[in-house]
């Protein structure tokens, strides 16, 4: 109880570096620390909080102090510093950027807390207990692979694409990209123009594939855009100048908006990862590592035992059999009023 005193008391002074924090429940055992990195990919408040939350309390009375660093790698440091001095037990740590997350890593290591690599792998500062994502370069191809198909399939193989990728902070950004080019240098795609998304922020998607749209025309056949928030953007800037034909536009993380904007044609395909199944890994190792037991993953990355999963592709052909099946979306959410008719014509009413 004192020591749960004292850790409320930390976090009561920390202010700005818990900017909008769970506080952990007073009776609970012990602390385990979920720190994620943004607010602009819907991802994280819709499923990954609120499953990890849900399955720290099926576990088990571990109290979860959840904090979002919202794509400032500084106020994540002072976050996972807060967190530390709360006594919480394991980080679970989604970086904003991977390398500055080293010091996270290292100060944590120091005070003997073991760290999981959520979703996105931490680059020095020591060895994380674990790491649990995706197979990144593979994201990267099957969003590479349709945008192909589909251009051959309209006969535009011929024109040029923008590529739109990730934070160049985010480690895994890289990863997407590396296996989206290899796929687009064997199909030889030509390339117009490239694009590393800060914070992987729409808006500046939106106002960068503005500005090739102005260069490059009705040369733009096709946008490789990292994820669904990039994809919003691309999609916004090509209505605005009212490109026709519109072009091919990839995705990542199958967003609702994204669904519906496959729907009505304006992206043709999304990734879709199981983070329902992420999370609740995540959870079962974090409370593991509490009890001192060492999960020994299912392979290995950079020597850390890990867990990565499959991401599967969505077209408008996939939605039932995947997003809907898996229980990750409803019809009923994707097909609202807005959206009836197109879904009718897609067979999903």
């Amino acid at each position: 109880m004192k020591r749960l005193i004292a850790a409320l008391l930390v976090l009561a002074g920390a202010g700005a570096a818990l900017s909008g924090c769970a506080l952990p429940d007073q009776g609970a055992e012990g602390m385990i620390a979920l720190l994620l990195p943004d607010k602009k990919t819907a991802r994280y408040e819709t499923f990954d909080r609120p499953v990890f939350e849900e399955r720290i309390a099926e576990l088990g009375d571990w109290s979860v102090l959840y904090t979002n660093a919202d794509q400032d790698a500084a106020r994540q440091q002072q976050q996972a510093e807060s967190a530390l001095a709360a006594g919480a037990e394991v980080l679970v740590l989604d970086p904003v950027d991977g390398r500055a997350a080293a010091s996270i890593l290292a100060a944590a290591t120091a005070e003997g807390v073991p760290v999981i690599a959520y979703d996105r792998m931490i680059v020095g500062g020591g060895t994380p207990a674990y790491y649990v994502s995706f197979d990144n370069e593979r994201v990267g191809e099957l969003q590479a692979e349709a945008l192909v198909r589909e251009l051959e399939e309209r006969g535009d193989a011929d024109g040029g694409i923008l590529m739109v990728h990730g934070a160049p902070t985010d480690n895994n950004a890289s990863q997407f990209r590396d296996g989206a080019r290899r796929v687009v240098s064997d199909a030889g795609l030509r390339i117009l123009a490239q694009y590393d998304t800060p914070d992987w922020s729409p808006d500046k998607a939106q106002a960068w594939v503005a500005g090739q749209i102005a260069q490059y025309g009705d040369e733009i056949v096709g946008v490789y855009a990292a994820n669904d928030g990039t994809a919003s953007g691309a999609v916004a800037a090509l209505r605005a100048a009212a490109v026709s034909p519109f072009p091919v536009v990839t995705g990542q993380d199958a967003e609702l908006a994204a669904l519906q904007r496959i729907v009505s044609g304006d992206q043709h395909m999304t990734v879709y990862k199981a983070l329902r199944q992420q999370a609740t890994i995540a959870a079962d190792v974090a409370v593991a590592l509490t009890r001192g037991e060492t999960p020994a993953g299912d392979t290995t990355v950079d020597g850390v035992a890990a867990t990565l999963l499959e991401p599967v592709a969505v077209t408008i052909d996939d939605i039932a059999s995947t997003v809907v099946a898996d229980g990750f979306w409803r019809i009923e959410d994707i097909c609202t009023a807005a959206y009836a008719a197109a879904c009718a014509d897609a067979g999903l009413d």
